[in-house]
């Protein structure tokens, strides 16, 4: 294997194995910063060692083994080994587990980021990182803040985690509760990034979307199985809402890789056994009368998958649906959707007068989509200059490369 397919297999194999080794480590050695410092002098490692020795048959378990060699190391450099001695050993370390609790180190850490002591601005931005594999330039981004600012902020939280010593555990049943709110939100940031990848040539990170749904799941299980909570309606709300958008995930893009509008994908490539179980989910949530945000998002989702053609779509229903999210969870994203919404309804110019009462908010003028909503709407209207100037704004926000390069098409269409 020649030297840049070393580098193609050591990416892969990073991007598939850091968050398992992140969190492993983060469990034997309760140091955010520690762990992430051994993934990345394994990752040096790999360079050097699989380029002149070859790539090893279990990569996973490498990296793994050689992590925690280097966190030894670091600790030998730091003169403290004799302090965290017990916690190498890693078939020594005891631990009081609930017979309730399901053992998984990826949502131990997910609560671990985000515990109350945490603002919810660090939980996120924490969780996106170390669970989304999202670098922290681009959760900046995601922020709309300075690179330095998030750099503080992150290096403070992990700091707080070690310091503080907040535990690296799934919280006890009477505190369960009260921490799932932030949980869901990370799990669906989680699933977002990947749904339409935060940068690059892919518009999809599947992998993220996987592992989003896979962590609903477990927390799905792990609350059920609590006689004090049982079902949470907004949790299965979320996994409703994540598979009912993953079922449509190999329609999105085509051969080439290039992104397919939901009104243009080939319905017949849709994960149908997922639409269904998605609907099921839902209607088991809604049984409970507990309604929520992402139970909404999850009707809404639920009608795009039953439509059989897109001029089929019941657009009157979801515009109520999303009149009731902006009720109960309203934000300038919601405001966005409910636009489209009634663009799709009502007519492109009722949605264009929603987003144009949109312009002075500062978040959305920094925000591709709603530049790339506006432009389609003028172009609907034949406002041929207006959709120009929207459609080079939109490029010019815009970090994923295959949505640029459809922003582009569209751009010169219209000349």
């Amino acid at each position: 294997m020649n030297q840049p397919d070393i580098h193609i297999t050591i990416e892969a194999t990073f991007q598939r194995e850091s968050r398992k080794v992140i969190a492993h480590l983060i469990r034997l050695y309760a140091d955010i910063e520690l762990a992430e410092d051994a993934l990345q002098d394994a990752l040096v490692e790999a360079l050097d060692h699989w380029t002149r020795g070859g790539i090893p048959i279990n990569t996973g378990a490498w990296i793994m083994t050689t992590a925690k060699r280097k966190v030894i190391d670091r600790l030998r450099r730091h003169r403290a080994l004799t302090q965290r001695l017990p916690m190498l050993v890693e078939d020594d370390i005891s631990e009081e587990t609930d017979p309730l609790e399901i053992p998984d180190e990826r949502l131990r850490l997910i609560f671990t980021c985000c515990h109350p002591a945490l603002s919810q601005e660090a939980q996120v931005a924490l969780t996106l990182q170390l669970l989304g594999g999202i670098s922290t330039e681009m959760v900046a981004k995601a922020f709309l803040i300075p690179l330095t600012t998030m750099e503080q902020r992150l290096v403070r939280a992990k700091r707080k985690i070690r310091d503080a010593g907040i535990p690296y555990q799934v919280p006890p049943v009477h505190l369960l509760a009260e921490r799932l709110e932030a949980v869901l939100a990370v799990i669906y940031l989680i699933y977002n990034a990947g749904y339409v990848a935060p940068k690059g040539d892919r518009l999809i990170q599947t992998d993220l979307c996987d592992e989003a749904i896979r962590l609903a799941r477990v927390l799905c299980e792990l609350v059920k199985n609590q006689p004090t909570i049982g079902d949470h309606a907004e949790l299965l709300g979320l996994l409703a809402l994540m598979l009912l958008h993953h079922a449509r995930h190999d329609a999105r893009v085509d051969a080439y890789g290039e992104m397919i509008l939901l009104e243009n994908q080939n319905r017949a490539l849709w994960d149908k056994p997922m639409i269904d179980e998605g609907i099921a989910i839902l209607d088991r949530a809604l049984l409970l009368n507990q309604h929520g945000a992402y139970q909404i998002q999850a009707a809404i989702a639920s009608l795009h998958a039953q439509a059989p053609a897109s001029d089929k779509t019941d657009w009157q229903q979801i515009v109520l649906l999303y009149n009731a999210l902006a009720k109960i969870a309203p934000s300038p994203i919601v405001e966005l959707n409910r636009a489209v919404a009634i663009a799709m309804g009502y007519g492109a110019e009722h949605g264009l007068a929603i987003l144009e009462s949109l312009a002075e908010d500062k978040t959305l003028m920094g925000y591709y989509l709603y530049h790339a909503t506006t432009a389609d709407l003028y172009r609907r209207l034949d406002r041929l200059a207006d959709a120009k100037h929207a459609y080079e704004r939109a490029i010019t926000l815009c970090d994923n490369d295959r949505e640029r390069v459809f922003l582009g098409k569209r751009l010169a269409q219209l000349a």
